[in-house]
């Protein structure tokens, strides 16, 4: 009787002390968040209610499991396998205490500090630290587990002994993983781009939505996830639009005939802006940039608060300038023009004469006729060009009698 009731009164006992002490924790932890709303320390430290239950009842099994004498046989790998999960159930509680820390130093700082900047660059620095002691906690206790095995304790002395060549041969083959992860440090610490930063990476507009040790992820405008190692960033050249003061400058062109009223358009765009929500009021110009045989070149200058906001602007602006341009000054929109070249003054013909040398505009000829009016000029045969029943009346005129024919 004694071999059944006492593994039921260890085991039993384990389970239920660790379910008393996860309910009691997790109410005190619940009305100190309700006390202390102003930190989410509390709440963010009951999400590892299950790691914490988890650490309790291993740590109490392992310790009771000899008195209980429950399969004697497998006392050992019964017993091994309970340390193995104390210590990664140990791990991942130490990682959500310190995720809570952290997380709760940035939310007191992003609160108090109003730069968008400087609270995207403390939250980049955040992640990157968290993901190291994540990264350190898992190896401690992925090594913590390997010496609980007798063979690894002596494989672990060889490795050490042999320490200099493993470590030649593990930089040499884990060089690019190792360059990844000193430029991800570089970028958390050397302020280079940010979680939320607005970048141009090979032509792609987009923004930073996650850093890691060894890449880095950009959503471009449409949705599209890029991804990118690290090092990338610290050895070519790229556009960070969020560095210093997230005001931006943009630049509209459009390419218009020669008669086009410039200064109405700067009115126009006047207009334009003062019905944009997302113009900030800080600047705005039409200047005439570039001329070519055929079109002038016009630049609109706007400005936004930030990346997104100068977009739209640009857009706003484009569309509705060309549609009052087609609506109001057609004559503005590029054409081919076909007219005759103007000649310079010197080669100009006198007034009254055409360039051919003949008369023009209703000017008299030597003949006494006009060339003002094309239908008083005879055609070849005789006609006028008024219609062709006058040539026809003078091509039928009855002939004169002749003298004898009566």
């Amino acid at each position: 009787m004694e071999n059944v009731l006492r593994p039921l009164i260890v085991i039993g006992g384990s389970v239920l002390l660790t379910l008393a002490l996860g309910w009691a924790t997790d109410r005190l932890l619940r009305k100190a968040d309700e006390r202390h709303g102003e930190t989410p320390l509390w709440g963010l430290l009951r999400r590892g209610r299950v790691a914490y239950q988890l650490v309790l009842c291993a740590a109490l099994l392992r310790g009771s499991y000899d008195a209980a004498k429950l399969l004697e046989e497998h006392r050992v790998g019964i017993g091994r396998t309970l340390t193995l999960v104390l210590i990664g159930s140990t791990a991942w509680l130490v990682i959500r205490i310190a995720a809570a820390i952290v997380e709760t130093s940035y939310s007191r700082y992003a609160r108090a500090q109003s730069d968008p900047a400087r609270v995207r660059r403390v939250r980049t620095q955040v992640e990157l630290i968290m993901r190291v002691v994540a990264a350190v906690v898992g190896v401690v206790a992925a090594a913590s587990m390997l010496l609980t095995f007798p063979a690894m304790r002596a494989a672990g002395a060889s490795l050490l002994a042999s320490a200099g060549i493993l470590g030649i041969v593990a930089g040499v083959a884990a060089q690019s993983t190792l360059s990844n992860l000193f430029a991800g440090l570089q970028i958390a610490f050397g302020d280079m781009v940010r979680i939320g930063d607005t970048v141009v990476v090979d032509g792609e507009w987009g923004t930073v939505e996650e850093i890691t040790l060894t890449f880095l992820t950009v959503r471009t405008w449409d949705e599209r996830r890029i991804t990118m190692p690290v090092s990338y960033f610290t050895s070519k050249p790229f556009e960070n639009w969020s560095r210093g003061t997230p005001q931006m400058t943009g630049i509209v062109y459009w390419h218009l005939d020669h008669t086009a009223p410039v200064e109405a358009m700067r009115e126009r765009l006047r207009d334009i802006l003062r019905e944009c929500p997302a113009w900030d009021g800080r600047d705005y110009g039409v200047a005439v940039t570039d001329a070519t045989p055929n079109t002038l070149q016009v630049r609109a200058l706007v400005t936004a608060k930030d990346a997104s906001d100068i977009w739209t602007v640009r857009v706003t602006v484009r569309e509705q300038m060309i549609r009052w341009l087609c609506a109001e000054h057609p004559y503005a929109l590029p054409r081919v023009n076909t007219a005759d070249a103007m000649l310079p003054p010197s080669r100009r013909p006198p007034d009254g004469e055409s360039a051919a040398g003949e008369p023009h505009d209703g000017a008299p000829r030597t003949d006494g006729s006009r060339t003002g009016d094309p239908r008083d000029r005879p055609s070849r045969d005789g006609a006028s060009h008024d219609g062709v029943s006058r040539g026809r009346a003078l091509r039928h005129t009855p002939e004169p009698p002749r003298p004898g024919h009566g």
